[in-house]
């Protein structure tokens, strides 16, 4: 429990704007103009620091989450940007830019990556985001100065951007973000066909359903129930836990497996009915495991000035074991990187932070 007293200097929270034209038309209908805080430390406006330059740290919010949860007050807790002027007065960081931005959507938020069924979010981060807000304030506006972290789906992301864009982010944190999609999401998938199983016509004759279904749904593809699901879930102003985590496992098939021939503009992975794997549509969610990725991806992870990674071992989605066997293939590649675990579950773990940002900002402050 951290007591709700300021520490040190507070910093400034600013609001921008961005209208963005990779978002123009996505296939969610979700908004291309995003309204997002920016944080900057202390020191941006202090008279001995005009004209100075700052090193710029991006937060990825996890699924359901978005930048502007991070600065919200937290009773009994602090929020990032107070845990951030804590750390500064400490000296355990320096001063830094932080950036929230807003990758939510209709599908419960994104995993950083480009989808044709979600939106082109990995570009909107790196082609817009990144560059507009180089030219709004006064970041060191290079790889070797800009850092991006997440938890969970903001891990995921934080570690494939820095695995496929290099060019953009010198240092990741990427704490509990998903890997190993055989533990991860696999199990969770027959809850998520027992939801849909709601929205699907009742038929007359179940054996003659059983064959005709092969056709459509041993091929990954939607009979009507996950849109009348999807239609049911955006009128639903109190979710359930189940069909929050059936959005959650239809995001990650829109994130992983898109085909704009589909419906809806994905596949899924199982059958809807049998519950049977359907293994090439699996295989395109396993090309986007980071640890399946990892070793296509090596030279550009050898590339980051720092690269941290830690989980607690008792994740309740299993993740733990996602991230021992990333840094496991991380070593055998001979990647530089830090990896740690904790005594603690998936959830309230911003603490972690207090490990991770220094680390970070060591490596990219000069």
């Amino acid at each position: 429990m951290a007591l709700k007293r300021p520490q040190g200097a507070a910093g400034r929270l600013v609001w921008v704007e961005h209208q963005s034209r990779v978002l123009a038309d996505n296939p969610l209908g979700d908004p291309a103009l995003r309204r997002f805080p920016v944080w900057l430390p202390p020191q941006y406006d202090q008279p001995a620091f005009q004209g100075r330059r700052f090193p710029v740290f991006y937060d990825l919010a996890g699924y359901l989450g978005a930048g502007h949860g991070h600065v919200n007050w937290r009773p009994l807790d602090e929020n990032i940007p107070e845990r951030i002027e804590r750390l500064i007065h400490e000296k355990a960081l320096g001063p830094v830019i932080l950036v929230f931005p807003d990758c939510f959507t209709a599908l419960g938020g994104t995993q950083y990556i480009n989808s044709s069924a979600i939106g082109r979010y990995a570009d909107y981060l790196t082609r817009e985001i990144v560059p507009f807000i180089d030219r709004e304030f006064r970041t060191l506006a290079s790889r070797e100065h800009r850092g991006v972290f997440g938890k969970s789906s903001g891990g995921y992301g934080a570690m494939v951007h820095g695995m496929k864009y290099p060019q953009v982010w010198g240092g990741v944190a990427n704490h509990s973000g998903d890997a190993y999609f055989d533990f991860v999401y696999r199990s969770d998938w027959p809850n998520t066909l027992n939801v849909l199983a709601r929205y699907g016509k009742p038929q007359a004759r179940p054996g003659s359903f059983r064959v005709k279904a092969e056709r459509g749904l041993g091929k990954g593809l939607d009979d009507g129930r996950v849109k009348r699901f999807l239609e049911h879930v955006w009128q639903e102003s109190k979710p359930s836990h189940a069909e929050t985590h059936a959005l959650m496992n239809l995001c990650m098939a829109a994130s992983y497996d898109p085909d704009p021939r589909a419906p809806n503009g994905f596949r899924l992975p199982f059958h809807l009915d049998s519950g049977a794997l359907i293994p090439e549509r699996w295989n395109r969610w396993l090309a986007q495991d980071p640890v399946h990725m990892v070793g296509q991806h090596a030279k550009a992870l050898k590339s980051l000035k720092a690269l941290f990674i830690d989980c607690g071992w008792r994740d309740q989605y299993h993740i733990h074991f996602g991230s021992r066997q990333l840094s496991q293939q991380l070593v055998r590649l001979g990647v530089p990187h830090r990896y740690e675990e904790f005594d603690d579950t998936h959830s309230g773990i911003d603490y972690r932070l207090d490990r991770s940002l220094p680390f970070l900002f060591k490596a990219l402050k000069s």
